[in-house]
């Protein structure tokens, strides 16, 4: 029973600097990942890329990288938010 807790409060521990990662991200590069894509991605950054929690651009360079093997719906909205990052910056240039 206390494995069970303990594996429990990690995973809700990593989930919570996950999506403190990417509150950071938002307002420090400037990339706002919108919540559809935190919600659909944090399986996927903690499976491909818990290595690099909680260095924000390392996690946010490593999903980009491992973009084949994000699921479809991580891949979707994180392909979304890039485009929109993409011509939000063209358009104040």
């Amino acid at each position: 029973m206390t494995a069970t807790f303990t594996s429990s409060f990690r995973k809700a521990g990593l989930a919570l600097i996950f999506a403190a990662s990417i509150s950071a991200v938002t307002s420090t590069s400037g990339f706002a990942f919108s919540a559809e894509a935190q919600s659909m991605c944090t399986g996927d950054a903690f499976r491909l890329c818990s290595s690099e929690i909680p260095n924000i651009p390392a996690i946010t360079s490593c999903m980009i990288k491992q973009r084949a093997s994000l699921s479809s719906g991580c891949r979707t909205v994180l392909d979304r938010d890039l485009a929109a990052q993409k011509s939000g910056k063209l358009a104040a240039q």
